[in-house]
């Protein structure tokens, strides 16, 4: 048994020979297997072209009016977006159908839009899909003078029972509010609408304060900040809906919330009791050209902002797939079911996006590649092995010329001719498993070379009856 140091050497001389042999065979696989090598890689290539493109780095969202909930909603996403690396640009616009307007245009930049459920109608929108409901809207009706005891938007004789004559705002054309105002009012069956004005939000509210209109619709969350100041407005009332499950049933995406008695304001016992109101949902609308990625970053981001619970909301109840009569995007039934990839949660989006891609590309590319590898060792040797029988056969084509042509006088020109025949023999390259018939063949070029080194004519003795050569 030798000593430490000599198995330590011996085991070292052995890796070193085991890496330089296989170093050997991998370079002369390059050589020799180069053309399929290039098939592959332009398969891959192709796969690549036809992948989907790497996420953008900057996403445009339209929200709302400048100073709306929708615009601060919309900077929480842009804060959200930023941590992951994306830009995510805030378009101001006047409401729900300019929003529509831009996911519409093919031609226009903004992908992505906060737009109420019940604005759109399927049949008229092409070429977007929703990510799914991400907040309730409530449809809030403040009015001021004498409050009316289990007030209720009825209709008597064709006119607007409680509020004849008197001075309404339902928000500006072409909003969620106007929207969801006048679906209501259609609804009630008013054949005689009292004077409505169309002011934005804010000037609705001070309006409505100041006394220049007696009611005004808005539709927006519980926090925002129209809201809020209404309803921390003594002299303010509100509307509740006592027929609200007979409205959600005439208009399918409503809901009903339930506001229990003082919790608007506890000190003040509002409301005096419980009431009911109707509430719409906010959905995420986003061009169906938007990258799979920025999809599941908009839905991931959903869900960290929207789903953490609100006054109306339970925790993790948004995202929701509802409310939405256009198509749901494929991103978001997948999200649904599976969430976004663990992945995400560990490494920088662009880098989980990255190894998305890879693994995207490269199972395809397994797939077709993978009986083409397994046919390279097969392939190798059958290149060389032909190399080995090529060399065969023009030595068998010498041997037959020369037996039935020798000529004496040209015996040195058959010597270069086999000497040229060794030298292509020694510049083949093979593999160990080749080795006897590589080495089998040289011995036959040297064969050959004796007999006609043999003086006579190549194969032949003497002939018995005359003793002399062929």
């Amino acid at each position: 048994m030798g000593s430490f140091k000599q198995d330590l050497q011996e085991t070292y001389l052995g890796i070193s020979e085991t890496v330089q042999e296989k170093w050997a065979d991998f370079t002369q696989f390059l050589q020799e297997a180069w053309p399929l090598l290039i098939l592959l890689l332009l398969i891959l290539m192709g796969i690549w072209w036809y992948a989907d493109p790497p996420p953008p780095s900057r996403v445009q969202l339209a929200t709302g009016s400048a100073g709306g909930s929708y615009e601060a909603l919309g900077k929480k996403y842009a804060e959200y977006f930023a941590k992951k690396g994306v830009t995510l640009e805030l378009v101001s616009t006047l409401g729900a159908q300019e929003n529509i307007d831009h996911l519409v245009d093919r031609n226009d930049p903004v992908q992505a839009a906060f737009v109420q459920a019940g604005i759109v109608h399927g049949s008229d929108i092409k070429g977007v899909q929703s990510l799914g409901a991400i907040a309730y809207d409530p449809v809030w009706f403040f009015y001021r003078g004498p409050e009316v005891k289990n007030g209720d938007l009825e209709a008597h004789r064709g006119d607007f029972k409680y509020f004849t004559s008197k001075t309404i705002s339902v928000g500006i054309k072409g909003s969620g509010t106007y929207a969801q105002a006048m679906k209501i009012l259609e609804v009630s069956g008013f054949e005689h609408l009292p004077h409505f004005v169309n002011l934005p939000g804010a000037e609705a509210v001070k309006a409505l304060k100041d006394g220049a209109i007696d009611g005004t619709f808005i539709v927006d969350a519980y926090d925002a900040p129209n809201v809020q100041t209404l309803l921390n407005d003594p002299a303010i009332h509100l509307v509740t809906f006592k027929r609200a499950e007979a409205y959600a049933k005439i208009i399918p995406y409503m809901h009903i919330l339930q506001v229990p008695q003082g919790s608007f304001d506890l000190n003040r016992n509002f409301p005096p009791q419980d009431i009911k109101l109707l509430a719409t949902t906010t959905n995420l609308l986003v061009d169906d050209r938007m990258h799979p990625a920025i999809q599941f970053l908009f839905l991931e981001a959903a869900r960290e902002i929207n789903g953490r619970g609100s006054f109306f909301a339970e925790r993790g109840e948004f995202p929701s797939f509802k409310d939405s009569v256009l198509p749901d995007s494929p991103i978001a039934v997948h999200y649904e079911n599976n969430r976004y990839p663990l992945l995400s949660n560990y490494v920088p989006f662009w880098l989980a996006e990255f190894i998305n891609r890879l693994v995207f590309i490269l199972l395809p590319f397994c797939i077709l590649a993978y009986p083409i590898l397994q046919a390279l060792p097969s392939f190798r040797a059958r290149r060389m092995q032909n190399k080995i029988t090529r060399l065969y056969g023009t030595l068998r084509g010498y041997e037959q010329e020369w037996l039935t042509n020798f000529n004496p006088n040209m015996r040195d020109e058959y010597l270069k001719k086999l000497d040229l025949l060794e030298f292509q023999a020694l510049n083949i390259q093979i593999s160990r498993r080749l080795s006897s018939d590589y080495y089998s063949l040289r011995t036959s070029i040297d064969y050959v070379r004796n007999c006609l080194n043999r003086g006579m004519h190549p194969y032949q003795s003497e002939d018995i009856n005359t003793n002399k050569p062929y």
